[in-house]
């Protein structure tokens, strides 16, 4: 699994509407680039612990700042983020 942490770093992106879709679901009001740096932070101050596979996705559990990033496990998308 520690290969698949260093993976979604280096290879995980985003669609126009996740960025609408993060902002709804946390209710904040971050640009594209603060959305991609605050996940990017997420994604590397996440222990692998808490790093699931699930079927065709990669759930990241984060409790510090309670939210979990949803990727998919093909083209390392960013699905969603919901929090926990």
């Amino acid at each position: 699994m520690e290969n698949k942490k260093s993976e979604i770093l280096e290879k995980h992106c985003y669609t126009e509407m996740v960025y609408q879709r993060i902002n709804k679901k946390l209710k904040i009001a971050f640009s594209k680039d603060e959305n991609e740096q605050f996940i990017r932070k997420v994604l590397e101050e996440t222990v692998i612990e808490n790093y699931l596979k699930k079927g065709k996705n990669f759930y990241v559990s984060n409790k510090e700042h309670n939210i979990r990033i949803t990727v998919n496990s093909n083209t390392f998308r960013i699905i969603t983020v919901d929090r926990i």
